[in-house]
């Protein structure tokens, strides 16, 4: 087994482990892989794994995996079943991008056709934007809005007072589909420092609920990172972004020449 393998696997347990102490199933929690840091070796490797949800910052960079992986797909489709690991993939269950990362109007429509969740609607504008591209490609996007409930200046998201009102105009809207909220705990060395804004989130998030925002769709909550995911799920957390913690920090080339070529390597 890979060190790789290794760290996701310990991830997962540790998932595992916050679910049970929050009285909920390791099944109830997903896990977004956040592929700032990973080469494409990596995320092939933890597709072969079995994972498909995947998280990009970048508009630009989501947009290069996303393309790199489903190339990827398409030519292990006509690999011969073999015990390679490659020719064992499941190329019917997809891999899942999620757009985690302020994501600018103008920016959009580079990304609605290859992302299965964008967690960081921050403005009424910004979902209007996203209206507009659903209607054209004729497809419902599902979003999360950002909040930011710690109220730093240095943090997108939407302020709690705004919050309410423009959920629910977000709501009206025919290709947009609120599935639920997404929040940044102020970095810091300490976990247990981050609590505090995941149990304020989740207030928000049932409150949201209790008014009938998004009806039933209304369900995902995404807190917490490789640094504080655990207190995030034991505070109701469903969705957890968790990067360095699997791939580590260190910030491969970006550049989708090199990108395309080791995908081609496998």
């Amino acid at each position: 087994m890979t060190e790789l393998a290794d760290r996701y696997n310990e991830v997962k347990d540790r998932i595992a482990k916050a679910a049970i102490r929050s009285g909920r199933s390791p099944e109830s929690v997903y896990l977004i892989a956040v592929t700032k840091y990973a080469e494409p070796e990596d995320i092939r490797e933890l597709i072969e794994l079995g994972h498909r949800d995947f998280g990009e910052n970048r508009v630009q960079q989501l947009a290069q995996r996303a393309g790199v992986i489903d190339e990827w797909f398409q030519r292990i489709k006509t690999l011969p079943r073999t015990s390679s690991d490659a020719s064992q993939v499941d190329v019917d269950d997809p891999v899942r991008w999620h757009m985690i990362g302020h994501l600018q109007r103008n920016k959009a429509r580079k990304i609605a056709d290859c992302t299965r969740l964008i967690h960081s609607v921050d403005s009424l504008r910004l979902a209007e934007e996203l209206q507009t591209v659903a209607n054209k490609l004729d497809q419902v996007l599902d979003v999360l809005i950002q909040v930011n409930v710690s109220g730093e200046d240095s943090k997108f998201g939407l302020p709690i007072a705004a919050l309410g009102a423009i959920a629910e105009q977000i709501d009206t809207m025919i290709n947009v589909r609120v599935r639920g909220l997404m929040t940044m705990a102020p970095l810091t060395e300490n976990p247990e420092d981050s609590r505090v804004h995941f149990a304020r989130c989740k207030e928000i998030f049932d409150d949201l609920v209790k008014i009938g925002v998004g009806e039933k769709h209304f369900n995902l909550l995404s807190m917490g990172m490789s640094n504080d995911f655990e207190v995030a799920i034991e505070e109701g957390a469903n969705l957890v972004r968790v990067g360095s913690a699997i791939f580590g920090t260190h910030d491969p080339d970006q550049d989708l020449e090199h990108a395309v070529d080791a995908a081609h390597q496998s």
